[in-house]
């Protein structure tokens, strides 16, 4: 009886192991394969875009201004493992855009001619579309402190878009004023923007028909007798009198201060007391600003004007050609219109024109 019981409990306990592997097994297969060895999905990184604007300390926008974004080694193997640099300037109102950067840490370094350097800081997340605060440059003490890290390229790039800006300087907005800078310490001009520039002058619209007034003048009064009268006599006079804005720009602001490395602008003031100021313009028409950024003798102006004067005696007509002595005179006196011009540029045209540079409104 007892082994016959002992026999039932041993068939019992097979039948309860049994059913208890089934059910596990039952239970294990309704879980997905492979489920709890996945970990969830990263979020996926997306590159983003950062803005901003460069202002001086008065508020006014910085054009022209080199803006460098660096990064470093990215952590996510969908972007690049390497440092990553980028340059733009900023356009006519201050701002700069950089587009498809990496989402992480990044660094902002400014500088601009005439300003300290800055540079500004801060992180990039993904998809994100970033616009830093304001950027407001202090004024540099001097000049060696703002070329600092600047390539001859890079000042070209700055002198390039200052002139832009120059090109845009109209007194009244119709009379060219390209010559004059608002930027006190401006970067300095290559031979080709010197020459770039004096093509701009003479092509210009307003240039022809000052030219074109002066022949009507001379043709009425009879100046140049030799040229006579009718269509033909104007052309000659026309044709005079341009012939004297080519030479006289073309020398006078892009051979001789190519050669002699000197800055044929007038770089406007706009500080101190009023005497300064006048003493100021007038000096500037016997000195002027050399590329190095140093005042030295305007050779450019007086040998421009002698040059001009000389060149004149091939076309007009003989009687009317002028001595030495008389092209000395008029070289004097050519210095003497600059200096009026001057004062005119340092107290009354800076009012006139309306699309000055925009870093000195």
């Amino acid at each position: 009886m007892i082994r016959q019981l002992t026999f039932q409990l041993i068939i019992l306990a097979f039948v309860t192991l049994g059913w208890s592997s089934f059910s596990i097994g039952q239970t294990a297969s309704q879980e997905p394969p492979g489920s709890g060895d996945t970990a969830p999905p990263a979020t996926q990184s997306l590159p983003g875009s950062i803005h901003g604007t460069v202002v001086d300390e008065s508020g006014a926008t910085v054009v022209g201004a080199l803006v460098r974004l660096t990064q470093a080694p990215s952590e996510n193997p969908i972007f690049s493992n390497h440092s990553v640099k980028k340059d733009t300037l900023s356009d006519d109102n201050g701002q700069f855009s950089f587009a498809a950067v990496s989402p992480g840490p990044f660094q902002l370094t400014i500088t601009s001619a005439g300003f300290d350097p800055k540079t500004v800081s801060g992180t990039l997340h993904s998809g994100e579309d970033e616009t830093v605060p304001q950027i407001a440059l202090t004024i540099a003490e001097t000049r060696t402190e703002v070329e600092v890290g600047l390539t001859r390229d890079e000042i070209a790039e700055i002198a390039e878009e200052q002139i832009k800006v120059e090109e845009k300087q109209r007194v009244l907005g119709v009379i060219p004023n390209f010559y004059v800078s608002y930027v006190p310490k401006a970067a300095p001009l290559t031979p080709k923007q010197k020459f770039k520039l004096a093509s701009r002058t003479i092509i210009d619209p307003f240039t022809f028909v000052v030219v074109a007034g002066g022949a009507g003048v001379e043709l009425a009064q009879n100046h140049f007798a030799e040229y006579g009268q009718g269509a033909q006599g104007y052309a000659k006079r026309f044709g005079a009198g341009y012939a004297d804005a080519v030479t006289g720009t073309f020398i006078g602001g892009a051979i001789v201060p190519s050669l002699l490395k000197q800055d044929p602008r007038y770089f406007y003031k706009g500080t101190g007391s009023d005497t300064s100021r006048f003493l100021y313009a007038i000096a500037n028409s016997v000195i002027c600003k050399g590329d190095n950024g140093r005042w030295q003798p305007n050779y450019s102006n007086v040998l421009g004007s002698l040059a001009a004067g000389g060149l004149s005696n091939l076309y007009y007509p003989r009687q009317d050609r002028d001595g030495a002595e008389l092209t000395f005179e008029n070289a004097a006196i050519g210095i003497g219109a600059t200096a009026i011009g001057n004062l005119f540029q340092e107290f009354i045209i800076r009012k006139l024109t309306p699309k000055r540079d925009l870093n000195n409104p």
